[in-house]
């Protein structure tokens, strides 16, 4: 089984985060630059909520409130829901699905060491699946003759299948 550590690896430890006094127009923002829906929010350098593009539609957006004037800290989830380096990639799916969240910082010896989102995880998922089915078939194949083929440029795998006259 995958650990967090390993995904980390692979992603990056890249965090980018907004401080809880700052207005939710510069989390949005930052959002925005980085790609990202959903910020780590810290105050003192403590991790101390989470803001998302959920957030701000419902708790800035539907109620008519000012992105300018609006403190981040007004509409930030809290408690934050966190994992460690050392838990599993299929743990942190189920926890992040009974929470009904979508973004999890990874907190190690009391600092946020990365950020995983569901769709890391689900990528993940996807990869040890089709890594499994590749190393089966592969095993097929070569007792059938057919030829497999893995393309590092790609990431797929390709199957060729020979017919009897030896034509692929």
């Amino acid at each position: 089984m995958v650990q967090v550590r390993q995904l980390l690896r692979r992603k990056g430890h890249a965090i980018w985060s907004v401080d809880a006094d700052e207005p939710v127009l510069e989390a949005i923002q930052m959002m925005a630059d980085k790609h990202v829906g959903a910020l780590p929010v810290t105050r003192g350098g403590d991790l101390v909520g989470m803001v998302s593009e959920r957030d701000y539609a419902r708790k800035v957006i539907l109620l008519g409130r000012s992105s300018a004037e609006t403190p981040i800290w007004q509409i930030m989830s809290t408690p934050v829901v966190t994992a460690t380096p050392d838990d599993g990639v299929r743990q942190c799916m189920q926890v992040m699905t009974e929470r009904r969240i979508r973004h999890l910082p990874i907190v190690e010896g009391g600092r946020m060491v990365g950020m995983i989102s569901i769709g890391d995880l689900v990528r993940v998922v996807i990869e040890e699946r089709l890594n499994t089915y590749v190393e089966h078939q592969r095993l097929e194949l070569l007792k059938s003759g057919d030829l497999l083929w893995w393309s590092e440029r790609d990431g797929w795998a390709h199957i060729y299948r020979f017919g009897a006259d030896g034509k692929l």
